[in-house]
């Protein structure tokens, strides 16, 4: 593959990427609850909101840290207009996790850093809180979301957010959406509000000094935006 004529082959379509992008709708969640049939139709899910992604430890970074506000909002408001569905799959990795070998440790079982954001454990209403541990990026493997879902098929729409972009995120929004394909569910909506997700960033001069892969995190945030979109998961700028 040739670099120069990857780049020039894809101007024209990152181009489009970004004005894309740029106008995504915002939704009103009060009218979202109304289309869904009422608040116990609708479930927040939160990906990997925790310590050691948003402030401390070797996998934290100030773009992840920046999606806590706008999601703590989205909760206060889900919560006042009848929401009662929280659900949080969240790293809480065995001390010798296998994806130990891919990533450095993080999350530990016990730790600080797998804990839920204090932003969000210090809401009024945080015992509505289901927490899903898991060992791994994925969510819905060993974690007990599939149960979840089996036991509440009232649920129908989705919001989904938290980190990051191109991994738990992608695989929690796509889980949704293409479980709900595979069981003919008809009328489930997966909802990915822009403001409450992100990824971190490697620069390449960085991953060299570390001997890790770089990650080019608007790049990949964007490319793993609209992978989703193209797979009818609904990807807005915000909900409000």
């Amino acid at each position: 593959m040739n670099a120069r004529r990857l780049i020039t082959d894809s101007r024209p379509f990152l181009t489009w990427l970004v004005s894309w992008y740029n106008s995504r709708p915002s939704l009103e969640l009060a009218r979202l609850i109304a289309e869904a049939g009422g608040p116990g139709h609708v479930a927040v899910m939160a990906v990997d909101v925790t310590t050691g992604f948003c402030s401390e430890g070797a996998l934290s970074s100030e773009r992840v840290g920046s999606i806590v506000q706008p999601i703590v909002r989205l909760y206060e408001l889900a919560h006042r207009l009848g929401v009662r569905h929280f659900v949080m799959p969240q790293d809480t990795h065995a001390p010798d996790a296998v994806e130990f070998g891919s990533y450095p440790p993080h999350c530990v079982r016990g730790s600080d850093e797998s804990q839920t954001v204090v932003e969000l454990t210090s809401l009024p209403f945080s015992n509505l809180f289901t927490v899903l541990e898991k060992n791994s990026l994925s969510v819905s493997i060993n974690t007990g979301l599939d149960d979840w879902l089996a036991a509440h098929p009232e649920v129908t729409t989705f919001l989904v957010v938290g980190d990051c972009t191109d991994l738990c995120t992608h695989q929690l929004a796509m889980h949704l959406r293409l479980r709900a394909n595979a069981f003919q569910q008809h009328g489930v909506r997966v909802i990915v509000p822009i403001d409450g997700v992100n990824t971190f960033d490697t620069p390449i001069k960085v991953a060299e000094e570390l001997g890790i892969m770089p990650h080019h995190a608007d790049l990949l945030h964007l490319i793993f935006l609209y992978n989703m979109a193209e797979n009818g998961v609904e990807v807005v700028t915000k909900v409000e």
